[in-house]
């Protein structure tokens, strides 16, 4: 941390995902990634260092708590919630985890899962309060920024471990590379998923004890092209899958990669090859989930359209629970309501949409529009 007149002050820097995370694991991306052009030789050099410090906390929270979470058991059926970045997958599980019953990766243990457990005093109380001090919101879709809120465990995957598509932030010229191989786990060896699989189980071991032994609710966009290896984990899983408006989809992911590029990017890339990144990914990730959803036993899968769970967000959660067979839904309704309240003045992100994303999304996302019945636009009228 840097000083200024006797204050500690945030180092931009930390805003980096892999900041906090595993040294080796770290290395391990560097050797991935295809080289760091030479402005951004400063934030790599930070993350580095930033890897290396928290050492002796991890080193600690192993010698103090390892023997525990290596004896802690993961609910048989954990409940993933699936779909694309951008299709509503936050709110969904921000409501969801309202519920008492069920526990979840909070924000601080996705920035910090080598530590969580002994930092979660003065250390967690300082970045918090340096971080929303920056950031009040998240920066994508401005919704509240808390470190006890239910977060997506990728964070928490990409600090642990160089096997994750959040690389591909740091990287971009290889994010197809990440992307393919950690998403959708084309051309990943054996033993890298032997080991991605360890990774993840001890992740969910150290939230199952963190949360008192509860049943996890599991929010992880990537998770989505990974069907068949969730269920080899498994074989009992319930998921959730929510889908959104494919135009509107389009422009709010254009918008994360635009706004997360630049606090985390250690290659340039172009405005071009960005949009064709979202476009690839899309397609490569929704025609797999379209392909393996079949495995997911009856009974085990429910699928949910945003605008109906944002139009109707009581009715829709009582048929999430019925379809998969989960209790409790009288007993928690109470705090979705209140929760529901407390974010009724939430304002999501506006964008335009122009005959050229109309354009590119009907040729190359079609198939979505077809396959979840959304009405398919046309540019000339959007011209006119």
């Amino acid at each position: 941390m840097s000083q200024s007149g006797g204050a500690v002050r945030w180092p931009s820097h930390l805003e980096h995902p892999a900041a906090l995370g595993s040294f080796r694991s770290w290395l391990g991306v560097l050797r991935r990634g295809g080289g760091v052009d030479r402005e951004f030789l400063p934030r790599c050099l930070f993350v580095c260092s930033s890897t290396v410090a928290p050492s002796p906390l991890r080193l600690g929270e192993r010698l103090r708590h390892g023997r525990a979470i290596r004896r802690t058991a993961i609910h048989p059926s954990p409940i993933f919630i699936v779909g694309h970045w951008r299709s509503g997958t936050t709110f969904l599980h921000h409501l969801l985890c309202q519920d008492k019953q069920f526990g979840y990766l909070t924000t601080f243990q996705a920035m910090a899962p080598g530590f969580f457990l002994i930092g979660g005093g003065g250390i967690k109380r300082f970045l918090e309060r340096e971080t929303r001090r920056r950031y009040p919101t998240r920066l994508i879709d401005n919704v509240p920024l808390l470190f006890d809120a239910p977060e997506e465990d990728e964070f928490a995957l990409a600090n642990m471990s160089p096997c994750s598509f959040l690389h591909g932030f740091s990287f971009p010229r290889r994010a197809r590379y990440f992307f393919a191989r950690y998403v959708l786990f084309e051309g990943t060896l054996q033993g890298e998923l032997e080991r991605w699989a360890a990774t993840y189980r001890e992740l969910l071991r150290k939230a199952t004890f963190a949360s008192g032994g509860r049943r996890l609710v599991l929010k992880n966009c990537a998770n989505t092209g990974r069907i068949r290896v969730l269920l080899r984990l498994f074989p009992e899983a319930k998921f959730i899958h929510i889908c959104r408006n494919p135009y509107r989809v389009f422009l709010s992911t254009l918008h994360l990669h635009r706004t997360v590029l630049p606090r985390s990017q250690l290659q340039r890339i172009g405005p071009e090859e960005i949009e064709e990144n979202v476009l690839w990914f899309y397609e490569r990730l929704m025609k797999r989930y379209l392909a393996d959803r079949r495995l997911i036993p009856a009974g085990n899968l429910v699928e949910v359209r945003f605008e109906d769970l944002e139009r109707a967000p009581l009715d829709e959660l009582r048929r999430i629970y019925g379809e998969l067979g989960l209790p409790g839904f009288a007993a928690a309704e109470p705090a979705f309501r209140a929760y529901l309240r407390s974010v009724s003045d939430y304002r999501k992100n506006t964008y335009r949409l122009d005959p050229v994303a109309i354009e590119v999304v009907n040729r190359r996302w079609g198939f979505a529009l077809e396959h979840w019945g959304y009405e398919r636009l046309d540019p000339d009228l959007v011209r006119s």
